[in-house]
């Protein structure tokens, strides 16, 4: 695995982003570990967090490619914010980002959008911070297209969770398949539990073999028939 892999689990654990007990996610299911991107709540944190974006977006998209990226409102909102900072920083690659409001505005400039205003053949890069079944995703996509004759060219997430979304099939890669688009993700779930299963961070053992007995009957009810990406 490769060392910056590790190094954002090891991030995630130590932001307080990374949790295992008893959970329930948006889609509905009782899961025994969560991904909560708001627990990243200062400067440093966030400067590290958008480093580990560009490179995923660096290593999937080349300089050419991208124009603008979208964060849905709320969670991707400082997400996409922070990536194009760090995008900027350590590529030199000056992208735009907007992001939506959950409500729309009916007075000054109107509309559900902030940030870049988006035209037509506009490419674009979704960042989101966890990918399970796929419904905020959808619902971006959606949301995007209304807006103009853009190009979604892919999605980048923290975390692919490895879950079914509508289908038997990875919804990483059943979005792919869907929109026709490029889908990436910082960690899986496979990298997860093989870096965190029985080791150490910081003298706690975060995936013991009772959590991971756990996290293994959850992947049996809600995991991905094909789980490669």
């Amino acid at each position: 695995m490769e060392n910056y892999k590790k190094e954002f689990i090891s991030f995630m654990i130590e932001s307080g982003v990374l949790l295992f007990g008893d959970f329930i996610t948006k889609s509905g299911r009782e899961t025994p570990y969560f991904i909560n991107t708001g627990n990243y709540n200062t400067g440093n944190q966030m400067k590290k967090l958008g480093k580990f974006y560009a490179a995923a977006i660096d290593e999937n998209f080349s300089a050419e490619e991208v124009q603008v990226l979208f964060g849905p409102a709320y969670k991707g909102i400082p997400l996409t914010i922070t990536t194009s900072i760090a995008l900027g920083n350590e590529s030199n690659r000056d992208i735009s980002f907007c992001f939506n409001r959950k409500e729309s505005k009916d007075h000054g400039e109107r509309g559900n959008f902030i940030g870049k205003k988006l035209e037509n053949g506009d490419k674009i890069i979704i960042v989101e911070d966890v990918l399970t079944s796929g419904i905020s995703v959808r619902e971006s996509i959606s949301m995007l297209n209304k807006a103009a004759f853009i190009h979604i060219l892919g999605l980048v997430v923290s975390v692919d969770r490895m879950e079914r979304g509508r289908t038997q099939k990875n919804a990483l890669k059943e979005i792919r398949d869907q929109y026709n688009i490029k889908t990436c993700a910082i960690v899986t779930l496979d990298e997860i539990i093989e870096f965190l299963h029985n080791k150490e961070i910081n003298g706690k053992v975060y995936i013991d073999d009772e959590m991971k007995n756990k996290i293994d009957e959850y992947r049996a009810k809600y995991g991905a028939i094909d789980e490669e990406i």
